[in-house]
């Protein structure tokens, strides 16, 4: 098939290279049931039988220029240093034909074709499959080599969408994720993902292979070092080839980690325990965070995998539960206890995945960090000028929280820093806490529309501002006065509705004097943090799900201990009472300058209201649920006031409508709330249904409570992200009463 062409054949396929890489990938399209023939061309006839008897290959040869004109699409599968003599036999005979490579670097594969070619043809696309072996030759082709492994794709901006799109199609038909990125972007992370620890194998096992008791070293080898250097064990002239073809990005890669090698010696020679802890604590935790990320996402952004939620009609809500810590606080208690002088300990602190990547963002930047286990995380602080510049990007998964404070405090740094996050996150505004910033004296590039990345440039001289703020919004508040802290003079912000304060009540606690007046929040730079200790109270937000279960469900009970009840935090309590919700505070208490309490709530019928605009910023996160009680309560609901709802993960006000209309629920949107007529029965109030929750892990909770009153089984889609807030859910919702069950797709 030429480029431009459409047809529903699959097109024959010549790979240019018949060993293991291109062998696997021609036995994993036969068992895909890949139509088109299977061509293979390569200088070795006995490598071409064995892929006949082995049936992987339908015909075969080594004239390339025969097998070309056969074929429709055409893969090197040759070391990247032999490239360009292939390249070279292709000029008379490629065509319009799409053209594609496995090499593992791709600035060097680019060249070869420039000059074999005289220019990067169009129809080019350059690839690279993240999968091997040791192994080599046709005969250890394997039909799953490249299943649930990654293909990185390096496409030109003038290249063929339609090749792009032919190329992507065949590695999907092999069961591969395939993901695109910038020639040199790719060779920058393969030098250190793959090829670094390739050299590093093949050294180390070199070097105990030199040695005098060779034998008894390697006779008494355990499984660690088995593991680390098995990949020694690959085909030494690929690994030649490899190198030699990435030197630039390899050699960077090796001087970094020389250095970290240095630097981790002269801490074992000088018996620095405090150092070797923090250089193993984040060397510990980042190998348990990466795992999570290869689990689940792509080198660039956090593409979560397809969870599905189907969650059964009816049931009852009962018992005492504790949710999961309030993520607002886990963040603000590592960002403050990194930044104090001291060590922080933290108690009750949120496992969940935004969470530990704001924690791991300060283990990149140098800070020793312990835990966290069970809840708890010991922060040895280095003080508002002792962060160092991290290696890369700040990743912050899907946290919008920690991308605005993260502004904030990175912006009075001296260093450089670029934050990132997850597919959903990098459509969030994020302008509205560049601009202010901007106002201080901090140099900020966004992407269009204001949205992530944002590229901060450090060692920018801030000063104080009087801000006040369009919208109420505690995390441009917060954002700006942890700017504060780093600038010169007086910095005010000024909310038009009260927003959360921990962050004030925070910096309070550590000794930073937050003044309070009214609407305004003030504070005077230059000044320090000293540590204190943490207690981090259950998530109002995650209590909230629970809340509503209970209220609309006859014959609920129960308990939520713990939960922060913050003034700027309980609008979700004081509209579920205004309601009509049989709910009580039980044992208030303070806990480290938070207020807390136990919330009790049962089952009483709830009616539709007026919700009132100043409650509004107070249960900002809560209205999915909201939503929900409204869906189950006499009357009509209605909200205004809530356009901050249209910009969070997702168009929360359009989603739950959407939803709620799946379900047979009636609503009408505005553009900055909606209005939602609630039934009442004794039977169920709306039928079942299958939604999406647009990655929204609130949307997700939302619907999965919303089954207790369906009448047929609620499905629920794309519900992977619900883990980024609330680890537990499942087994949670399922122990007071839910039937949840969660499906991987």
């Amino acid at each position: 098939m030429r480029v431009g062409e459409t047809s529903p054949v699959d097109p024959a396929v010549l790979i240019v290279g018949l060993g293991m890489i291109g062998g696997s990938l021609a036995a994993a399209l036969k068992s895909s049931g890949y139509t088109g023939r299977i061509l293979a061309c390569d200088p070795d006839v006995e490598e071409i039988d064995t892929g006949l008897e082995m049936g992987v290959i339908d015909d075969g040869g080594s004239d390339l220029a025969a097998l070309v004109v056969q074929s429709g699409l055409v893969i090197v599968a040759v070391p990247v240093l032999a490239m360009r003599r292939v390249f070279e036999q292709l000029v008379p005979v490629l065509g319009d034909r799409v053209l594609t490579d496995v090499g593992s670097t791709k600035r060097c594969v680019c060249e070869a074709a420039r000059e074999a070619f005289g220019h990067l043809p169009v129809n080019f696309v350059p690839g690279h499959p993240v999968a091997g072996s040791e192994k080599s030759g046709v005969a250890a082709a394997n039909p799953a080599l490249y299943r649930h492994h990654k293909v990185i794709l390096t496409p030109e901006s003038d290249t063929t969408p339609t090749a792009v799109a032919m190329v992507r199609a065949l590695w999907q038909r092999c069961g591969a994720e395939v993901l695109e990125m910038p020639v040199d972007r790719h060779d920058q992370v393969l030098a250190r993902t793959s090829h670094l620890p390739h050299l590093l194998a093949f050294s180390l096992v070199d070097t105990l292979a030199r040695q005098d008791e060779r034998l008894e070293i390697f006779r008494y080898a355990a499984g660690g070092f088995r593991d680390f250097t098995r990949i020694a064990g690959s085909d030494p002239v690929m690994w030649h080839d490899i190198f030699t073809a990435n030197r630039d990005a390899l050699l960077s890669a090796l001087d970094d980690f020389e250095t970290g090698l240095a630097r981790l010696r002269a801490a074992v020679e000088q018996g620095d325990s405090d150092a070797m802890l923090g250089t193993f604590d984040r060397a510990s935790h980042a190998r348990h965070y990466f795992e999570t990320l290869l689990n689940q996402t792509s080198y660039q952004t956090m593409e979560a995998r397809q969870v599905q939620y189907r969650v059964s009609p009816g049931g009852s809500v009962n018992g005492r539960i504790r949710v999961p810590g309030d993520k607002s606080i886990s963040h603000r208690s590592i960002m403050l206890g990194a930044l104090a002088n001291g060590v922080t300990e933290v108690k009750g602190f949120l496992e969940g995945e935004d969470s530990l990547a704001t924690l791991q963002a300060f283990r990149d930047m140098g800070v020793a960090i312990e835990g966290p286990h069970q809840g708890r995380v010991t922060i040895h602080g280095v003080g508002l000028h002792g962060l160092k510049k991290p290696a890369g990007p700040i990743y912050v998964g899907n946290s919008g929280t920690a991308m605005r404070l993260f502004a904030g405090l990175l912006a009075g740094q001296a260093f450089d820093t670029e934050l990132t996050g997850d597919a959903s996150l990098t459509k969030r505004p994020m302008a509205r806490v560049a601009d202010p910033l901007r106002l201080m004296g901090a140099r900020i590039d966004t992407a269009e529309g204001g949205r992530p990345p944002l590229r901060i440039h450090g060692g920018q001289s801030l000063k104080g501002i009087h801000y006040d703020m369009p919208m109420a919004s505690a995390q441009v508040k917060s954002c700006l006065l942890l700017a504060g802290l780093y600038a010169e003079g007086e910095t005010r912000v000024r909310e038009p509705a009260p927003t959360r304060d921990h962050t004030e009540r925070m910096l309070n606690g550590f000794g930073y004097k937050v003044d309070r007046d009214g609407d305004l929040a003030t504070l005077q730079g230059g000044g320090a943090l000293t540590s204190a200790p943490i207690d981090v109270p259950s998530d109002i937000s995650s209590a909230t799900f629970f809340l509503v279960a209970a209220a609309i469900t006859p014959g609920s009970d129960l308990v939520l201990e713990h939960v922060g009840v913050n003034p700027t935090r309980i609008g979700v309590i004081n509209i579920l009472k205004a309601m009509g919700a049989d709910l009580r505070l039980e044992n208030p208490r303070e806990v480290g300058g938070e207020p807390v309490a136990d919330l009790h709530i049962r089952y009483a019928p709830l009616k539709g209201i007026d919700i009132p605009v100043d409650q509004v910023p107070l249960a900002i996160d809560e209205f999915p649920a909201l939503f929900v009680a409204a869906a189950n309560a006499e009357g009509t609901t209605r909200l205004r006031g809530a356009e901050e709802l249209r910009v969070k993960e997702s168009d929360r006000i359009q989603a739950m409508a959407d939803g709620l209309d799946i379900l047979g629920v009636e609503t009408a949107v505005y553009d900055d709330g909606i209005d939602v007529v609630g039934n009442v029965s004794e039977g169920p109030n709306y039928q079942g249904g299958q939604v999406d929750s647009l990655g929204d892990h609130r949307i997700a909770m939302a619907f999965t409570i919303a089954a207790l009153r369906a009448g047929g089984p609620v499905w629920i889609d794309d519900c992977a992200n619900v883990a980024t807030s609330f680890p537990g859910f499942v087994a949670l919702a399922n122990k007071v009463g839910l039937e949840l069950a969660e499906v991987s797709a």
